[in-house]
């Protein structure tokens, strides 16, 4: 039985960050897990900008609200889930990924937590597990199932370099360039295609 590992961010909803980053109007919260490869470095380094602002959880979720799927997220996702089973694996936080799972038609998605104090304040971050993506495929493989994964950035290479068939989504050139082994997609349809072609042998 397959299970298809599926990034949040940047596949099937536009970067948080980079939402917030407009608008607050703070570019230095632009950068995410496409421009650096460390995930605890970006985020203590996105925590101290919002300290240094006053930022909280609140400000962030209520341009969270504002956010909707790219266009056909929604409809691919349904296709998807129609021919296997479908598991959204992001290094995204639970308190950012809710609305986002309503607009999508709930699928299940694995993410991280936040820790935020009694006024808001976003003080750490809680990973589920480490190299969370990579694990959970491995351990998705080790009950029985194939795998497939697709992401964008570099916290998503492990999982599709792990996965029977990985490929690329609207990623970077540079990531692109530095995997030429991967099949890189830029629309739904084609990986869709790509997926059922994997599923049917």
């Amino acid at each position: 039985m397959y299970v298809t590992c599926l990034d949040l961010e940047g596949v099937l909803v536009p970067e948080i960050w980079i939402a917030f980053a407009e608008a607050t109007g703070i570019p230095e919260l632009k950068k995410t897990t496409r421009d650096e490869p460390d995930y605890d470095k970006l985020m203590n380094y996105r925590l101290a900008i919002l300290k240094e602002h006053g930022l909280g959880l609140k400000e962030i979720q209520d341009v969270i609200a504002t956010i909707d799927p790219m266009e056909g997220a929604k409809e691919f996702l349904d296709e998807l889930r129609s021919v296997c089973q479908v598991l959204i694996l992001s290094d995204t936080f639970s308190q950012f990924a809710a609305p986002l799972m309503k607009k999508l038609g709930m699928p299940t998605i694995f993410c991280n937590e936040l820790i935020v104090g009694e006024d808001g304040a976003i003080t750490g971050y809680k990973m589920r597990c480490e190299k969370s993506k990579y694990t959970t495929v491995k351990a998705l493989q080790s009950c029985g199932f194939e795998t497939i994964a697709s992401g964008d950035s570099y916290n998503d290479l492990g999982m599709i370099n792990a996965s029977k068939a990985g490929f690329l989504f609207k990623s970077t050139d540079k990531i692109k360039a530095d995997n030429p082994d991967l099949p890189a997609f830029e629309t739904y349809d084609e990986l869709l295609a790509a997926i059922k072609a994997v599923i049917a042998g």
